[in-house]
């Protein structure tokens, strides 16, 4: 079922400084959560942008099933990449290059997606495991946004994340549980100029990562 056509209809609930309902999820690359998945998460919460790690190419599929807007970068050497959606028209993402260690053998490049929406700079991120690596490319991230800005997605990041000018707003539940044994906060979001009013981590699905739904709003004056 497609989404009601008052949903798409360009400029609907879309002035700047609106509260907007962002969801973010790592869907698990091939073996995790299907389009069919991302279509339930969407017509159950109704977000206004949606933000996908590990989306592969069958994701593309999702305006097919819940109408509105889609896209996707893939992840050079990868076959996932990094993706969004909304109801509402945006302009398309762009990718930053993520600064990365040398090892042997090498390690394929990380991007983060700058999305321009409602006046508000987001970057979809799915940052690297390594602990000092991860925090390196957050401060890369947060040097490149201007304006009111969110840092959403799986940051592999254990511990606490400190970004000058930005504050942790999303969920403190545990997102993540790559064993029956134990469970980390990975999936979090870094916000600059923004009040975030609610948030929320959904079931997981068929992934191994929580969906996390955050309420965020300009300060109104």
């Amino acid at each position: 079922m497609l989404f009601d056509s008052a949903l798409d209809a360009p400029g609907v609930n879309d002035a700047e400084g609106g509260a907007l309902k962002v969801v973010s999820w790592n869907l698990l690359r091939r073996v995790g959560a299907k389009v069919e998945d991302v279509a339930s998460v969407v017509h159950r919460q109704r977000p206004d942008l949606l933000l996908l790690q590990e989306a592969t190419e069958e994701i593309s599929r999702l305006p097919s099933l819940v109408g509105g807007h889609f896209f996707r970068h893939p992840m050079q050497s990868r076959i996932y990449g990094l993706a969004a959606w909304s109801p509402h028209p945006f302009p398309a993402g762009a990718p930053l290059r993520l600064p990365v260690t040398v090892l042997p053998g090498g390690v394929p490049p990380r991007d983060a997606l700058l999305v321009s929406f409602r006046g508000i700079s987001f970057a979809n991120v799915h940052l690297s495991h390594g602990q000092f690596l991860n925090r390196w490319q957050l401060l890369h991230i947060a040097e490149a946004l201007t304006g009111p800005a969110a840092i959403i997605g799986d940051f592999n990041a254990v511990g606490p994340v400190r970004i000058p000018g930005f504050s942790d707003v999303g969920p403190r539940q545990k997102t993540h549980r790559p064993t029956k044994l134990f469970a980390l906060r990975l999936d979090r979001c870094m916000a600059r100029g923004l009040d975030c009013s609610a948030t929320e981590v959904l079931d997981k699905g068929p992934s191994d990562h929580h969906p996390i739904v955050l309420n965020l709003a300009r300060p109104v004056p």
